[in-house]
């Protein structure tokens, strides 16, 4: 913690700017439904990915919490086992109860890039896939929670080539 703390503290600095590109990314998708949209799968997308951003700011907001106390008083924090409890509940929040929110969110949009064709099916298949890994993974794995920022990557090169594709075809 001593070593590596201005690092994390970059990194939670960080996370507010991650979670606006975030909701930007969700604010792209449904732009894309458009009147195509399905009431009950877009609340199900629109709940998970809202309930996936305020669990990993929360996680966020301990870790900060942390590193502040720990900035105060280190020893009186590592004694009284908060610095324990705090490390479990991050963990807890972030890799068991958002990933699920994750493959939830996936899952929904697979569903509804299946119906509205707003991807490709390789693509909503993949999502699929990919939601499955998240949703019934036993162990946490750090490896398994990078396949949700990964996805996003996927779908939002995706998107950026076909607006741009689109955007020369007008021209």
């Amino acid at each position: 913690l001593e070593e590596q703390a201005q690092t994390v503290a970059l990194a939670l600095s960080l996370v507010p700017i991650a979670g606006i590109a975030f909701l930007w990314f969700i604010g792209v998708l449904r732009d894309r439904m458009g009147a195509l949209e399905d009431r009950f799968f877009s609340s199900v997308f629109l709940g998970s990915g809202l309930l996936y951003l305020a669990m990993t700011f929360v996680s966020a907001a301990l870790a900060g919490g942390l590193l502040a106390s720990y900035a105060l008083e280190p020893d009186a924090l590592i004694a009284s086992g908060l610095y324990t409890f705090s490390r479990a509940v991050m963990w807890r929040i972030s890799n068991v109860y958002a990933i699920r929110m994750a493959g939830v969110f996936m899952i929904s949009l697979g569903t509804i890039s299946v119906r509205t064709r707003i991807m490709p099916r390789a693509l909503a298949f993949l999502t699929y896939a990919l939601a499955l890994i998240l949703l019934f993974t036993i162990d946490q794995n750090l490896w398994v929670t990078l396949l949700f920022p990964g996805w996003v990557l996927i779908v939002s090169v995706y998107i950026l080539a076909l607006n741009l594709r689109q955007q020369g075809a007008g021209a």
